[in-house]
């Protein structure tokens, strides 16, 4: 038996491995989180629109996508940020919100007409999803 007939089979095992072991998100958290809150009274008031917050990481050798309800990601390793796009962006709204609006303790606040936009960056060697939330934020009064 040569040297060849060993590293060949060797490197497609370890190549395989590779690739198979590699990431995947979707950058999105699913739960059911369902609050129906009723905007029909005069009990709250409008304290901001259009509040922004954006999430992306980086990943080496993959693609990202806009697919179902989030961003898709299949990539060999993540380089930056922590994959939780979702989360990320809904944190970074309440860190905007809060930087322009002062302290959101002990205050009744929800967010309503939530948008989310997607977007990628795909080099093939490279690839970098984003995330962005963009909301109103209501206070209730009573």
């Amino acid at each position: 038996m040569s040297l060849r007939n060993i590293v060949a089979p060797a490197l497609v095992i370890l190549a395989s491995s590779l690739v198979l072991s590699a990431c995947a998100t979707t950058g999105a958290h699913d739960a059911l989180n369902v609050t129906d809150v009723g905007l029909s009274e005069a009990n709250y008031e409008v304290v901001a629109t259009d509040v922004k917050g954006e999430a992306s990481a980086g990943y080496l050798l993959g693609a990202s996508g806009s697919a179902f309800r989030g961003m898709q990601t299949f990539a060999l390793a993540r380089v930056d940020g922590t994959g939780a796009l979702y989360g990320e962006a809904l944190e970074d709204l309440w860190s905007n919100f809060r930087d322009e609006h002062g302290p959101t303790d002990g205050r009744e606040l929800a967010l309503v007409n939530v948008r989310q936009d997607t977007d990628a960056l795909n080099l093939i060697l490279y690839t970098r999803p984003k995330v962005s939330i963009r909301a109103d934020v209501v206070e209730f009064t009573e």
